[in-house]
């Protein structure tokens, strides 16, 4: 491709990539978003906006190949001007005529590579502030149901809570019939032994009896013991549930606000980056034209 075909492919990729940037494009892409964060269904405009924005890519590249290889031909230019220079006359004189056509034209070249990078920059974050519109509707979109599942652990929770005090409790007013119980039965065993005594039964076997009914009250407490071992076990592990529970809850708190944290600072550093290799870019491009013009 010739320097002027090439220059004539360049200006319409151009004014068609900015009108898409400021234009329809960004528009469509925007209320996309919008109805993403709105109706919850953006499948269709999201596609839209994916399809523009892959034809401003590809605009972009096509552009920038286009710019590189106009480079390629003036510096070409230039370097067979330059031999050709030696074997006239005039020699300064012509290297340079030659010289000040090849800056022309690369100041053109420049001119239309910052005219691409300030486009290709806002292509960029326009895409980002859609990330962040549309991660910012999904998350809008989900609060409700993220909500509604906190309310039904709560409900969980404190069904389970009021069980406990209803067992508790049920077992507190229990308390007195198991006493109760418990002395009726002394007084059986005891008038069992009075009436063993009265059928004449030895003061051996009546010591095996005692033995025997000591034996089976041992039992009966260590059962007893046991089953209230196991309650305050349950108990314990029931407190211990919740406090884990509740731990879980404030870790992921601490977590997503220590997430959000990082992102935040990583998009700080981002842009501090970028723009200090903007700087540096723009303070290189100055030096170059310090050291033209001394040219």
């Amino acid at each position: 491709m010739s320097a002027p075909a090439a220059a004539q492919s360049a200006a319409p990729l151009g004014s068609s990539a900015t009108l898409a940037v400021s234009g329809p494009a960004a528009a469509a892409t925007a209320s996309g978003v919008q109805a993403a964060g709105a109706t919850g269904g953006p499948s269709a405009v999201g596609a839209d906006a994916a399809s523009d924005t892959a034809s401003l890519h590809s605009a972009f590249d096509s552009r920038q190949r286009v710019l590189d290889q106009r480079s390629e031909e003036n510096n070409y230019r230039y370097a067979v001007a330059e031999h050709n220079c030696y074997s006239k006359f005039f020699v300064n004189r012509c290297l340079n005529k030659a010289r000040d056509s090849m800056r022309t034209v690369q100041a053109d070249i420049r001119k239309e590579q910052l005219a691409l990078d300030g486009e290709q920059r806002a292509l960029r974050a326009r895409e980002r502030d859609e990330r962040v519109a549309l991660k910012r509707a999904q998350d809008e979109a989900s609060a409700p149901e993220r909500a509604a599942q906190d309310a039904r652990n709560a409900q969980a929770y404190e069904e389970k809570q009021r069980q406990h005090e209803l067992n508790q409790a049920q077992r507190n007013a229990e308390a007195p019939q198991r006493s109760a119980n418990e002395q009726a039965y002394q007084e059986k065993q005891r008038q069992h032994a009075l009436e063993q005594a009265r059928r004449g039964i030895s003061p051996s076997q009546a010591t095996a009896n005692q033995k025997a009914y000591d034996q089976k009250q041992s039992d009966f407490q260590r059962k007893l013991e046991q089953a209230r071992q196991q309650g305050a076990q349950k108990a314990q592990e029931r407190t211990q549930k919740q406090q884990s529970f509740e731990k879980k809850q404030a870790d992921a708190v601490q977590h997503k606000a220590e997430v959000e944290a990082r992102q935040k600072q990583a998009a700080e550093k981002a842009e501090q980056k970028r723009q200090e290799q903007l700087k540096q870019q723009q303070e290189l491009e100055q030096q170059k034209k310090q050291q033209q013009q001394q040219q």
